[in-house]
């Protein structure tokens, strides 16, 4: 293969893995909750075969597919975005990253204040939208920075624009970055921008400050003299570590039209999109009408990008985690996701259920003649024609 697109619909999971009880997700189900919500039509994802993956034949089974389709389980002892994309890239975490259910400890605090010259508000699990409502008016009369976390491994720093540029802000996120290394090392350190007037409006300028992963699949590529270019938050959440060219993005809609123009470039290796409104805008804020219409539009996306793929081109469609948009929580669900693989050279099997993620990594290394050590399995044989 000479290009290879992996996208990434972050967070639309294929329902509960075996071990949803050890993470409180018992019957977590993103795709079931999100067929249920007005607007949601995937006529091409059915014509490509998403009902013939195992546990999703609510969606609809076709007889005559257009796609290889495969259930991943994952491995990882964990459910964020981080471990899913890093698992994605080869690389399955034995051990989950730490997280801060009370808050994080007076020592990092310490250390972050003296870093930054300014005091700490919140400090704790706190949904983003509330956690501005709640601390917004404070911050802006005291200066100090809004700090909080998620069930997910996350240091999450929100600031008002006006008092705290994004310039700044993400400043301040690699101070703590630098502190959060080692037992307390998070799997992100978040900017959180926002703006305006209580109850506040968060801004486009959020920004992610990862761990550096270990080696994976995409210094690979790259080391091989191939691009891998990244959209949306994918550069981010590897450290850019072999990362050739990055594509920031402002919501899914921007990503589909920067995902459609590098569509028509000439390059040969990986391009890995991510797009993140599914998780951010309406997964985590339990919105599942709004995750039906992305992705309904992501549905309607799909035909006019295919039309751009030659015979040496192959398309990847998974997701990382899920966030069930009508469960008790707005936290993340420990759940399958789907695989979809397209091309003009790709067989219409099923794959049935893959025991890890990093099958994906083990299958695009094979595909584009490149060497690299993973544990999982690749299925480029059982695709190909």
């Amino acid at each position: 293969m000479k290009r290879i697109f992996l996208i990434v619909l972050d967070s639309l999971g294929a329902g509960a893995e075996p071990d949803a009880a050890d993470f409180g997700d018992v019957g977590a189900n993103t795709l079931r909750s999100v067929s249920t919500g007005k607007g949601f039509c995937i006529d091409h994802l059915r014509e490509a075969g998403i009902g013939n993956i195992d546990g999703l034949d609510f969606l609809g089974t076709t007889e005559h597919p257009t796609a290889a389709v495969a259930r991943l389980q994952e491995r990882s002892r964990g459910k964020d975005t981080t471990i899913g994309h890093w698992e994605l890239a080869g690389v399955i975490s034995e051990k989950p990253m730490p997280t801060y259910p009370d808050g994080f400890p007076q020592d990092v605090l310490d250390a972050f204040t003296q870093a930054t010259g300014r005091g700490v508000l919140c400090n704790k699990p706190y949904s983003g939208t509330e956690v501005i409502k709640d601390y917004g008016e404070e911050h802006l009369k005291t200066g100090k920075l809004i700090v909080y976390t998620s069930a997910d491994s996350v240091f999450q720093i929100a600031a008002h624009e006006s008092l705290v540029p994004p310039e700044q802000l993400y400043e301040y996120c690699r101070a703590a970055r630098k502190i959060l290394q080692g037992e307390h090392g998070v799997g992100r350190v978040i900017a959180r921008p926002f703006e305006g007037a209580w109850p506040f409006k968060r801004t486009t300028n959020r920004h992610d400050f990862s761990l550096i992963p270990p080696r994976t699949m995409l210094n690979a590529i790259s080391e091989s003299g191939q691009q891998v270019i990244s959209v949306g938050k994918i550069s981010d959440i590897f450290a850019g570590s072999g990362v050739t060219e990055s594509n920031p993005t402002r919501g899914n809609t921007d990503g589909l039209k920067k995902t459609l123009a590098l569509a028509d470039r000439d390059f040969r290796g990986l391009c890995f999109v991510n797009l993140v409104d599914f998780d951010m805008l309406y997964g985590h804020r339990q919105d599942p009408d709004g995750y039906a219409q992305a992705l309904a539009e992501f549905d309607r996306w799909l035909p006019s990008f295919m039309e751009k793929m030659g015979p040496d081109d192959l398309v990847m469609i998974t997701a990382d985690h899920g966030c069930d948009p009508c469960d008790q929580s707005t936290d993340h669900t420990r759940e399958y996701v789907p695989l979809l693989i397209l091309g003009q050279q790709v067989r219409p099997v099923n794959l049935h259920t893959r025991s890890t993620f990093s099958d994906v990594a083990a299958t695009v290394s094979e595909l584009l003649g490149v060497e690299y050590e993973t544990e999982g399995t690749s299925f480029a044989k059982d695709i190909l024609k």
